[in-house]
């Protein structure tokens, strides 16, 4: 998916032009380890770093006939550099190449992506700041349960997002690994320090003891930190899904001038960025199945993960990258209610003040049981009635008993709840 909320670099990365690139980039780089090594003569090197390219229609072309996209490569750049060629792939399997360039494609897709959080984290710092003192009402089973402010929820984004910031940095390093060890990776017809020698040029580590190929539980752990990402994008996408509904509505997606939401109905203001984002969050979390199925591979190696890799890959980063900057756009731009959080919260006539009803009157010693029969005896009232819950404490001698009416009056302050957010915003910003 290219589009305008994908990084230019991130759409390139995957091009077949790059890709064979990175090809070429291993294949010489051997090729000067070789040099140093004295087993090619150094004219040879400077001839194959003069001439050495490729025509992705070439390769196209001679791989309908021998049907190897490594070696259709190999011939299309040994038409470029001539005599020389001899000495390109010079000990080399196919893996050796393409498993380290792929492994230098996806750390280069890791830094785009770790850019990409870093960039949505300062979108919810800024929010989680301007919204600090906001109040609404928290929700659990989609029910009021007790206050909380705006500020919170992007707090609580944001630290979601230094977890998923660590596991692709982590992701990153792991997939940093290059392996040229030959056909079963016995370095057979490689000396050992010639692979060193290409990783450290390349800057990636040496697969301590490789098969054929990089270990494939390497490439599901990064696709798994991209899943991972997609599932916290989504978390988000869900909660903004849920605020935009007409009977809540405190807070929704940026409307353009000129946007439309419906064919039908002209009125309508959809959340479709958001549950864009909910869909694409399946297929990432789909694609990091398929890489966990690559883990098994038959022996030293079979090509089972390979057609599945050149797919998944790219597509999940690539929607990852597309998923951090489209959200980071939303939250940059949502329109938020204050007004309808403060009208939303009276709707449940100060029911969430429940539990500390009910803690005051276990405070004057009435036990749990009997303090939970009372008020809940009250709030069942009042969500009948509609009436206001502090009005039927006030007027329920079982309450009165044990409650003036300014301790009760005292229960029903907002402050109260919302007296620890600094504290959190401490923990979670390291700032006041």
């Amino acid at each position: 998916m290219i589009s305008r909320y994908t990084r230019p670099e991130m759409g390139r990365l995957w091009e077949p032009q790059n890709r064979f690139q990175k090809w070429l980039d291993v294949e010489i780089a051997v090729c000067e380890a070789w040099a140093e090594m004295g087993e090619i003569p150094r004219d040879a090197l400077k001839v194959i770093k003069e001439k050495a390219k490729f025509d992705i229609e070439r390769i196209d072309e001679i791989e309908r006939t021998v049907k190897h996209d490594v070696i259709a490569f190999l011939t299309s750049v040994a038409e470029f550099v001539g005599p020389e060629s001899r000495f390109v792939h010079k000990g080399l399997t196919s893996s050796d190449v393409v498993d380290t360039a792929l492994s230098m494609l996806m750390r280069e897709a890791a830094v785009i992506i770790i850019k990409d959080i870093k960039e949505l984290m300062n979108v919810l710092k800024t929010q989680a700041f301007k919204y600090k003192d906001t109040p609404c009402i928290g929700r659990s089973h989609g029910v009021h349960a007790e206050p909380m402010t705006f500020g919170l929820k992007f707090a609580l984004w944001y630290e979601d997002s230094k977890r998923s910031l660590r596991r692709m940095e982590t992701a990153r390093e792991a997939i940093s690994v290059g392996k040229l060890s030959g056909a079963v990776g016995t370095f057979s017809n490689i000396p050992t320090e010639l692979e060193e020698k290409v990783c450290r040029r390349l800057g990636l580590a040496a697969e301590p003891v490789a098969t054929q190929v990089v270990q494939r539980d390497r490439h599901a752990e990064y696709m798994t930190a991209l899943a991972l990402i997609a599932a916290c994008v989504e978390k988000i996408a869900v909660e903004i899904r849920h605020l935009q509904r007409t009977e809540v509505l405190e807070a929704e997606e940026p409307f353009s001038a000129g946007q439309k939401g419906s064919s039908a109905m002209p009125h309508k203001r959809n959340p479709v960025g958001s549950e864009n984002l909910s869909g694409l969050a399946r297929v990432v979390r789909s694609n990091a199945s398929a890489a966990l199925e690559n883990i098994a591979l038959w022996h030293e190696r079979d090509i089972s993960h390979s057609s599945v890799e050149r797919v998944i890959i790219p597509d999940s980063a690539i929607l990852v990258d597309y998923m951090l900057n489209r959200l980071a756009g939303i939250l940059k731009d949502m329109h938020v209610y204050p007004e309808r959080m403060a009208a939303n919260m009276d709707k449940s006539h100060g029911l969430y003040n429940s539990q500390r009803v009910m803690l005051a009157l276990t405070e004057k010693g009435i036990s749990r049981e009997d303090a939970y029969a009372l008020v809940q005896r009250n709030a069942m009232q009042s969500w009948r009635e509609g009436a206001n819950f502090k009005t039927l404490l006030q007027k329920d001698a079982g309450i009165t008993k044990h409650l003036s009416h300014h301790e009760i009056e005292e229960i029903f302050d907002l402050k109260y709840y919302l007296r620890n957010v600094d504290y959190i915003f401490r923990r979670v910003f390291g700032e006041s």
